[in-house]
């Protein structure tokens, strides 16, 4: 019989690599912790209406890159394809908007789509989501980009940029959608893509085909097209950016790939990563409660991928989360030597001290060994001489300096030295 493997465009994080992965995933969420924001689960699936109606009927990620099943009750459910449309749906169930607004909430979790797997891309991947419902604040849209942007400066990258564009609204957007897709009809494109231009000719802008962008040179943008409160509020999300010291580059032909983005829209993109450059992004979304059934209210939020992330981090080569995972290690040779090993670590780890043994019957050379790879910087070896003897060998890896410790000095010893 074949050997069980993963499924097709799908990973597992291992130690001792997967310490680099938990590192990137908590310095990206402690900004929002910092600034308030309450964390939220929601399950990883979902009714499949909550996606095509929130993320939108003509998306990609809708038409093609859903993982959709019918359970045993008959019901069409969707393995979420993103986290805002499921955070959205809680936030309405549980009438959240009853409260004091803006509703600040952070999730973290996996998400699903059946992509053409490539470098970076994949059909399982980790998202940090990051969401301010309720308020229609320039202000508040500048608070969001500047923690997606906080979190990547406090793991270190330098080589990341902020892609900024309005998409416009209800009011404006109509009349620049008329023109854009007048625009479209005279353009020689495939059957296929003049579809798409019906549905939502936004879309069209994004294609990546030189056949297809070299005849948008001239093509109609959005940010040209503003009402003019949509572009005053635009002016205020860039005038808090600068404020709060955030750079960004103009992108007016910037289409994130969910239909429910309005207003304030971005991305971030890392030049290290070549074709998939995209680590996050987002925007503000006004229709997105209403079309879910509830309230017509506002609401702005980011994702970002933690695997691109860790690809960032890799490629400009950060030491991230190599930490050693233990302390202290304890070394026992015979039976009585063992019992006091398994209750000193025991003792340690309450205490909060990160400490570990050998397990299965190892000799000293390879128990050292054992010791060495824990990258312990201290080690504590007790043979049965020693215990005659009442006490226990700790040595200092770092200074391979080494001391007899009596028996009932062990604990306090031992957390002391690695509190040093």
């Amino acid at each position: 019989m074949a050997g069980m493997t993963a499924p097709k465009g799908t990973f597992d994080i291992l130690p001792p690599d997967s310490a680099r992965f938990l590192a990137v995933r908590d310095t990206l969420t402690a900004p929002l912790r910092r600034a308030g924001y309450g964390y939220i689960e929601a399950p990883a699936f979902e009714a499949t209406e909550v996606f095509s109606r929130g993320v939108g009927e003509s998306t990609d990620v809708v038409t093609k890159e859903m993982y959709t099943f019918t359970d045993r009750g008959g019901r069409s459910l969707t393995l979420r394809p993103e986290l805002t449309a499921g955070l959205m749906r809680a936030f309405i169930e549980h009438r959240l908007y009853d409260g004091a607004l803006p509703v600040k909430l952070w999730s973290v979790g996996s998400a699903f789509r059946y992509e053409r797997p490539q470098a970076g891309r994949y059909r399982h991947f980790t998202q940090v989501d990051c969401e301010a419902l309720g308020v229609d604040d320039p202000a508040l849209d500048a608070e969001v980009v500047a923690l997606g942007v906080q979190g990547f400066r406090d793991l270190g990258l330098t080589d990341f940029e902020l892609l900024l564009t309005s998409l416009g609204d209800a009011t404006d957007r109509p009349a620049y959608r008329e023109k854009l897709v007048a625009h479209l009809a005279k353009l020689d494109l495939d059957e296929e893509t003049r579809q798409r231009a019906q549905i939502n000719p936004l879309r069209v802008l994004d294609d990546k085909r030189p056949e297809v962008q070299a005849q948008l040179d001239d093509a109609p943008l959005m940010v040209d097209h503003l009402s003019d409160s949509t572009r005053a509020h635009y002016d205020a999300v860039r005038q808090h950016l600068t404020d709060l010291g955030v750079r960004w580059t103009e992108a007016p032909r910037l289409v994130r790939g969910l239909d429910y983005y309005t207003k304030t829209t971005f991305e971030f993109v890392h030049h290290g990563l070549g074709a998939q450059s995209a680590i996050g992004g987002g925007g503000r979304y006004d229709g997105l409660s209403a079309a879910l059934g509830g309230p017509d209210l506002s609401g702005i939020g980011y994702a970002v991928g933690v695997d691109r992330t860790l690809l960032a981090v890799a490629a400009e080569g950060l030491d991230i989360g190599t930490t050693a995972a233990v302390q202290a290690f304890v070394v026992p040779l015979g039976a009585e030597a063992k019992r006091l090993a398994v209750r000193l670590v025991g003792q340690l780890r309450e205490a909060g001290v990160a400490a570990d043994t050998v397990y299965g019957d190892r000799g000293l050379k390879g128990a050292m060994k054992a010791a060495d790879r824990s990258g312990a910087s201290h080690v504590l070896v007790v043979g049965e001489r020693d215990l005659a003897e009442g006490v226990g060998q700790l040595k200092d890896l770092r200074t391979g300096e080494q001391t007899a410790v009596p028996v009932a000095d062990l604990f306090d010893t031992v957390r002391a030295a690695v509190g040093s």
